[in-house]
């Protein structure tokens, strides 16, 4: 598994020095333009509880449509399926994990009900960088404030590219793996596995999915979420 994620993330790293050309500023290919992305719109139960997608512009939707982006499709498989949340988006293009940091509690103070968080952050950190440790560390004060306020969180793991070194690969790998088992929650190995590096799944930058590849990623976040939502509705 190990092996097939790192090779994935090769051909990532590939397609980001590609996009990164004649981009001043290629070190920060996930995160070109710092904008939210609106909230998708609320499901038929204004009261419903909600899941919160907190990331960067992978989680934002740079360059899609508020409809393309992940939340929005992950709102329609809850419907589904039956799942009465409302999907938040909060994703804002260019955050780091100390961004990310910052304004953790100013997001779930302002959503009320928040039964799950979507954590998907540290690209770029991982695209600048930046030492792990300081990311981990970053990404392990969230997810304690979310599981504080008594929400369940789900956690997106990144790879660094391989130009930054395969030990900064692998404590990136590395880091992701032990935060999930640290804070018991469950991990997705990879947010782009599938995506990364196939040119027909990602937009003219190479780093950030296209709507069809956007579609692949709302169905490994529902993977892992999915059961997180079940057990709920177990216990109530």
């Amino acid at each position: 598994m190990l092996l097939r994620l790192l090779l994935t993330c090769s051909i990532l790293a590939a397609a980001l020095q590609f996009a990164a050309c004649g981009n001043d500023d290629a070190r920060e290919p996930v995160s070109s333009q710092p904008a939210a992305t609106p909230a998708p719109a609320a499901p038929a139960n204004p009261n419903a509880p909600k899941i919160v997608a907190f990331g960067d512009s992978l989680t934002a939707g740079l360059g899609l449509s508020e409809r393309e982006s992940y939340p929005s499709l992950l709102q329609e498989m809850l419907r589904r399926d039956g799942f009465d949340y409302e999907v938040i988006n909060a994703g804002v293009s260019g955050h780091t994990s100390a961004d990310g940091l910052a304004r953790i509690d100013w997001v779930l103070e302002g959503n009320a009900n928040v039964r799950v968080l979507i954590l998907e952050l540290g690209a770029n950190d991982l695209l600048r960088g930046q030492p792990v440790g300081e990311m981990k560390k970053n990404l392990s004060e969230i997810i304690r404030r979310a599981q504080a306020r008594g929400a369940r969180v789900v956690l997106a793991g990144m790879i660094a590219p391989t130009n930054q070194g395969r030990e900064y690969q692998r404590e990136s790998v590395e880091a992701f793996k032990s935060l999930a088992a640290e804070h018991d929650v469950p991990l997705i190995p990879f947010f782009l596995e599938r995506v990364a590096g196939v040119a027909e799944l990602n937009q003219p930058d190479g780093a950030h999915p296209n709507p069809e590849g956007t579609k692949i990623v709302a169905e490994t976040v529902y993977r892992a979420l999915r059961p997180v939502l079940e057990a709920e509705r177990a216990r109530n």
